[in-house]
């Protein structure tokens, strides 16, 4: 069988099990306490995380940033991506390099979204998953 291939009825691995093996490296925490340091020293833009525990199974943290450019967006996942792997991360997945208009760093149960700020206010992230604010009676 070729490296990487699949047996005839075998799936790709869960959610569940990226998070298990992401687990034996780094907890969320000190995952996201290092991407929060490497995206500050790398001069990244209105640094944003955001608590989804409990909210979605996909991750517990999300860190959303801006660069200031394509060349600054993939500088930044270059280097949170080194941090990580020196920090012994046991699972990162990366994806939108090397156009860089969108970066999505996986490590686990922190996900890190990089933009440019032009498709960070296109996309909202930030706007997915924080509360809405309560809607206010009309002042009569």
């Amino acid at each position: 069988m070729k490296r990487g291939s699949r047996k005839t009825g075998e799936t790709a691995p869960s959610r569940a099990a990226v998070r298990q093996k992401a687990a034996a490296g780094l907890t969320a925490a000190q995952a996201a306490d290092i991407a929060l340091k490497a995206l500050d020293d790398d001069k990244a833009e209105d640094i944003v995380t955001i608590d989804i525990k409990g909210k979605s199974s996909i991750a517990d943290t999300l860190i959303v940033a801006s660069g200031r450019s394509q060349r600054h967006v993939a500088a930044l996942a270059d280097h949170l991506l080194q941090k990580l792997k020196d920090a012994g991360a046991a699972y990162l997945k990366v994806e939108g390099l090397p156009h860089a208009d969108w970066v999505l760093v996986d490590a686990g149960d922190v996900i890190v979204h990089l933009f440019r700020p032009e498709v960070r206010s296109f996309y909202n992230i930030e706007r997915i998953w924080t509360p809405a604010e309560p809607a206010r009676a009309a002042q009569a």
